[in-house]
């Protein structure tokens, strides 16, 4: 008799977000989750509050794991260095796991209420990227449109990507690349001057 099969909350995360890359997040289901476990639907429950706190852990890790990676890669980096590099991170993470994350920014978007932890690890991505962003000079509500410009580049480009929108024989990454040089010369553009106004 094979031994019992140890499961516990993270198993049933991690194994649920598989079965969302291998299907999509339509395909995520109690039953079929239970059925890959090789458990019963009703123990479940003795991990996760139903297929609602499934949801939100699926998007606390997919959060954690961007901010993880963000994180990794702004040390020991600034400027134009590190805005590439946390660029990187960022479409990568999305290529990687593109139903998780998608499923993710929906079931963020679609929140009823205040979730601290969620919007600790939110905070967590937007903060490495505004550090970077600062260093330029930007300030306020300029730092924060500069933050938001980078991440819509990033998921715009990433998600077309993953959806296999880029059809000419073109190098994508050269593409990124690009794309962030103007980025980065428009944070430029920005910088305020010595006496503190924007042009």
């Amino acid at each position: 008799m094979s031994p019992k099969k140890r499961i516990d909350k993270d198993t049933v995360v991690r194994t649920a977000a598989t079965l969302m890359e291998e299907g999509g997040a339509d395909a995520l289901s109690l039953t079929r989750l239970a059925g890959k476990l090789g458990i019963q639907t009703p123990s479940l429950y003795n991990h996760i509050d139903g297929l609602g706190g499934l949801q939100r852990e699926l998007t606390l890790m997919s959060a954690r794991n961007l901010a993880d990676r963000m994180e990794q890669a702004a040390i020991g980096r600034s400027g134009n260095q590190a805005i590439l590099a946390i660029a990187q991170a960022y479409r990568e993470y999305i290529k990687s796991v593109p139903a998780l994350y998608q499923n993710s920014l929906r079931a963020s978007g679609n929140r009823a209420q205040k979730d601290p932890e969620l919007e600790a690890l939110e905070e967590r991505t937007v903060r490495v990227v505004l550090v970077v962003v600062e260093s330029f000079g930007l300030r306020g509500d300029d730092a924060i449109h500069a933050v938001r410009g980078l991440r819509s580049l990033i998921h715009g480009f990433a998600s077309l990507e993953v959806a296999g929108g880029f059809g000419m024989p073109l190098d994508c990454d050269e593409s990124f690349r690009r794309l962030l040089e103007i980025y980065i010369r428009g944070l430029v553009d920005s910088t305020p001057p010595a006496g503190g106004q924007t042009h």
